[in-house]
């Protein structure tokens, strides 16, 4: 990626030197020494817990350092409120969503700056006005009065992506900014962030998705285990070469595949109908994988709620074992040996509030209970270990706050909840949300540890490799109905990129690209 701005690149803008930090004990940044440069995008890689997030909340005023300084324009700083290194013209675009969702697109985007009239009020025309250009640069068209909650999530990041846009900052962090978008609304982003580093600003991208940094960057750091590991131009590194710095290891099998031992049908879902799905029919079988890919808003979501009971089914058929099943609350199919992980861990998958061992142990409690509904808490405690050990979950100790833990480490805490309940039946919608290099790999072997042991993995995903790499068969939804089924040996990514988008393609533009995935 180069830059066309007038600019000279290597100017320091920012400098971050020494900085310290450490929670509860626990040290989460040593050290660390940062240079942010106008018209330059730096990528900020590292395994989930690395100290990504925490060094950018120190940097825009949310955390407070232990121990070093910030340099801005040549002069020390010291932010100690967030709207303190707004003023001072930084923004960030947080990894989980700070929107309100009883207001609209608008109110959420100038919060806290509602532009007002000559009589002190709030001037309602010009913030809707406002709102809708900030959208249409990012090419959203979607009315500025609706209701955050009546978004879907991708369209909610780019609320908060123009909300950052709104300020017209010198320094814009972006926090993980794709994980909910499309693939379509990562090329609007990509073209927005370089007309931002061609105007000069300076920007830093925090992603787990690596050709994300090659495609957007100018520069690449990384930090592993809280301290800097590597700063450098990003057309001076590759993948495998950030893996190694990231992780300290080779990671020699990105997707590790294992042949399925296939049992019994499972579960069978015949013409199924409920809000966002228009008769979805399909089986699965013990020890298999059973992906399911699609384009946003194609309905895997709306699918897996109305199996496991969260919305309510109109009309269509659910065996489970062949026997049919209508399950009124996500309780019910948990009962019944069905569990489904959430796309949105801090919405639906979490109680944030509480420790990661509540969370942990909430499905699985009736297991811990003695003749007298009195708690083990003995055995509760040892299985909690069992998972933190096996999850490799970062935390200081099992009674830490779950909204304290990295969104990689909360989204560990929220499988091991799904599956310390022992379930046959897994639904997981977009599991690898958020979660690094390292940890992905560790929820694949997870995975094919549940096909071992004879579970029906029901994977949600729409990272195309992850898909092809992992699943025995894939169906593809568009519009709320199945649109290609494919084995693992047919499937391809244009294969089932044409089935996403519902539409015909030539047969022999169909490349078979599955060895390939496979091999990476």
């Amino acid at each position: 990626m180069t830059s066309a701005t007038a600019h000279d690149n290597r100017t320091l803008l920012m400098e971050l030197r020494g900085i310290d930090k450490a929670f509860a004990g626990v040290k989460v940044l040593a050290d660390v020494n940062l240079a942010l440069h106008p018209g330059r995008v730096l990528a900020l890689a590292g395994e989930n817990g690395a100290g990504k997030s925490t060094l950018m909340k120190i940097l825009s005023g949310v955390y407070r350092a232990d121990g070093g300084s910030i340099i801005l324009r040549g002069e020390k700083v010291r932010f100690t409120t967030p709207r303190q290194a707004m003023d001072a013209g930084i923004a960030i675009i947080h990894q989980e969503l700070n929107l309100i969702p009883t207001l609209s697109a608008g109110e959420n985007i100038f919060l806290g700056r509602e532009p007002r009239t000559r009589l002190g009020t709030v001037d309602w025309p010009r913030l809707y006005r406002e709102s809708s250009k900030l959208l249409e640069r990012l090419q959203q068209r979607l009315d500025p009065r609706t209701p955050v909650s009546q978004l879907s999530i991708g369209q909610q990041q780019m609320v908060e992506i123009a909300r950052a846009l709104s300020l017209d900052a010198e320094i814009i962090v972006m926090d993980e900014p794709t994980d909910s978008l499309t693939d379509i609304e990562t090329d609007i982003l990509a073209q927005v962030i370089a007309t931002l580093r061609d105007a000069g600003k300076s920007l830093v991208l925090i992603t787990h998705r690596l050709a994300e940094i090659f495609r957007m960057c100018d520069d690449v750091a990384v930090l592993r285990d809280g301290r800097l590991v590597h700063q450098g131009p990003a057309s001076e590194s590759n993948e495998e070469h950030l893996i190694r710095q990231m992780v300290g290891r080779e990671l020699a099998d990105r997707y590790p595949y294992e042949s399925p031992s296939p049992g019994d049908t499972l579960i069978a879902v015949d013409d199924l109908v409920a809000p966002g799905v228009e008769g979805v029919s399909f089986h699965a079988r013990a020890g298999e994988v059973l992906g399911f890919g699609g384009l946003m808003g194609a309905g895997r979501t709306e699918m897996a709620r109305a199996i496991c009971g969260d919305v309510a089914v109109g009309s269509g058929r659910v065996r489970l074992r062949g026997r049919e099943v209508r399950f009124a609350s996500p309780g019910q199919a948990l009962r019944a040996g069905l569990v489904y992980v959430p796309e949105d861990r801090k919405q639906a998958g979490l109680l944030l509030d509480h420790s990661v061992a509540e969370n942990m142990s909430l499905t699985a409690l009736p297991a811990f209970c003695g003749p007298l509904g009195i708690i083990r808490h003995g055995q509760e405690r040892a299985a909690i270990q069992q998972y933190i050990d096996a999850f490799r979950i970062k935390l200081s100790d099992p009674d830490q706050s779950t909204e304290t833990l990295s969104g990689g480490n909360q989204q560990k805490v929220s499988l091991a909840k799904a599956l310390m309940c022992q379930p046959d039946i897994v639904i997981l919608d977009e599991p690898t949300r958020g979660v690094d290099v390292g940890a992905k790999r560790e929820i694949y072997l997870l995975i094919n540890q549940l096909k071992r042991e004879g579970k029906c993995v029901l994977l949600i995903s729409s990272e195309m490799p992850e898909l092809l790499g992992l699943s025995d068969r894939i169906m593809v939804l568009a519009n709320g109905r199945i649109t290609g089924e494919f084995t693992r040996a047919d499937a391809t990514q244009e294969k089932i990129m044409t089935a996403a988008a519902h539409v015909e393609a030539p047969t022999e533009t169909l490349v078979d690209n599955t060895k390939e995935t496979q091999a990476r």
